[in-house]
């Protein structure tokens, strides 16, 4: 009787994710940057989009589930490719890497992957973690058992010495062999890309051992930009793509890092990439003074009451996060630089350092979104692009996912109204689906 249950179980359960769909009558953002194209169809069979076209051009299977998508957007399942499952805008990092690592896989990092998939994120680097921990939670959400967003990881962090009580999730180097065999193990644990931080403490030698070592694993290389000579060296050790703005309250990079870049960027079959991730630093002001969103139950998803009450405890009083005290003279510099990076060459991807202060899994990514468009001057098609189709080219998987296109992988999402004329229309993503199934 259990064989016969089990055998019904798994047939039912073959033939729903096997059933065709129909998205029928939004207005499809594809992510290849062209016009938009209303009235769409999306035909959907398994995982897989099987035709794209237009009420009236475009059979509708007669099998198909039919889900009206009239009066949205519609447009390929958004990347975050700067995340931390491993924490949840807990304000006290000491405190936080203590108390919480028992259950980092079991809690802590599932919720963080709920929360992006809810918010329409169905793709994510995640850079910085044990890694143990998060290449099981990356494992379990590709194999069904955990709902989340494709995890694409680094696990810990590289630079010269980890700080104090961080070992599980930054390792230090000492030496040029030292070098290639942490990335070996990353390697060998299963990541899909390396993460360099604090690089200006390490010596030249070291750095070109790190990315020339990740490069013959298949594997890119992630480095911090938070200082000029971070920049330097990882540039010249052939680093893949960088992050952040810089942690000084210098109004500009210098000439000889722009005309590095520029150098760089110079070379077409050598592409360089970018995370800014402005938004955490432009709105904080904004933040601590409007706190609402800190009573959003979104990022409360997964998480246990107490978990919860630790969070909101910490951030009793925003103003006086050790974390943002310099962020009013980083502020006045942010879209000089950002300008300065747009203008350069650089493909800038959407990427939030969600997990941060303040900053949670479920709010970061739209926000992000936002100031680019709002504040940054970034044409809407082009923000969205940065999260959609260039993630996928960095990953080497813009042939499975990324746009909408026959044959890709059914990641899409959709929004009632006009992105491209709203894109904060992206903090309430009304429908989330992941591999052809709808999971909002």
């Amino acid at each position: 009787m259990r064989l016969l249950t089990f055998c019904f179980t798994f047939l039912l359960t073959l033939s729903v994710s096997a059933q065709k769909k129909a998205l029928v009558g939004g207005t499809l953002i594809d992510g290849f940057g062209g016009e938009p194209l209303k009235n769409s169809v999306i035909i959907i069979e398994g995982d897989k989009i099987i035709k794209v076209g237009q009420i009236g051009l475009t059979e509708i299977p007669k099998d198909a589930e039919v889900i009206s998508t009239e009066g949205m957007s519609v447009l390929p399942g958004l990347w975050d490719m700067h995340v931390h499952l491993m924490i949840n805008g807990h304000s006290d990092y000491t405190y936080w890497d203590k108390k919480y690592p028992p259950i980092f896989r079991s809690v802590i990092m599932p919720a963080g992957a709920k929360q992006l998939l809810m918010a329409g994120v169905t793709s994510a680097r995640d850079l910085g973690a044990p890694l143990e921990d998060i290449v099981a939670v990356r494992n379990m959400i590709n194999e069904g058992k955990l709902q989340g967003p494709t995890l694409y990881v680094s696990g810990p962090f590289l630079q010269h010495a980890p700080y104090p009580g961080t070992e599980q999730f930054r390792w230090g180097i000492n030496g040029v062999a030292d070098a290639r065999a942490k990335v070996q193990k990353l390697a060998k644990g299963g990541v899909d890309c390396i993460k360099l931080i604090d690089q200006d403490q390490m010596t030249q030698e070291e750095i070109n051992a790190i990315v020339d070592e990740a490069h013959k694993w298949k594997l890119k290389v992630v480095a911090h930009a938070h200082r000029p000579e971070e920049i330097r060296r990882a540039l010249l050790a052939g680093a893949d793509c960088f992050e952040h703005t810089g942690l000084a309250t210098a109004p500009e990079y210098p000439d000889d890092v722009m005309r590095m870049i520029k150098e760089r960027t110079a070379n077409s079959n050598n592409k360089l990439f970018w995370c800014p991730t402005v938004e955490g630093l432009f709105n904080n002001d904004y933040n601590i003074k409007n706190t609402e969103h800190l009573d959003d139950p979104s990022w409360q998803v997964g998480l246990p009451d107490s978990v919860i009450k630790d969070i909101r405890h910490s951030l009793m009083y925003p103003s006086q996060l050790s974390y943002f005290q310099v962020t009013p003279y980083r502020k006045p510099t942010l879209k000089r630089k950002f300008s300065q990076l747009k203008e350069s060459g650089v493909i800038m991807l959407i990427g939030t350092d969600s997990g941060i202060p303040m900053k949670f899994h479920s709010q970061s990514t739209w926000n992000e979104l936002d100031i680019w468009v709002r504040e940054m001057g970034v044409d809407p098609m082009l923000a969205i692009r940065s999260a959609t189709y260039w993630p996928a080219v960095f990953q080497g998987v813009e042939n499975k996912v990324g746009t909408i296109s026959e044959g890709k992988v059914a990641d899409i999402i959709a929004v009632k109204g006009d992105v491209l004329r709203f894109i904060n229309l992206l903090q309430k993503v009304d429908m989330v689906m992941k591999g052809g199934v709808r999971v909002k």
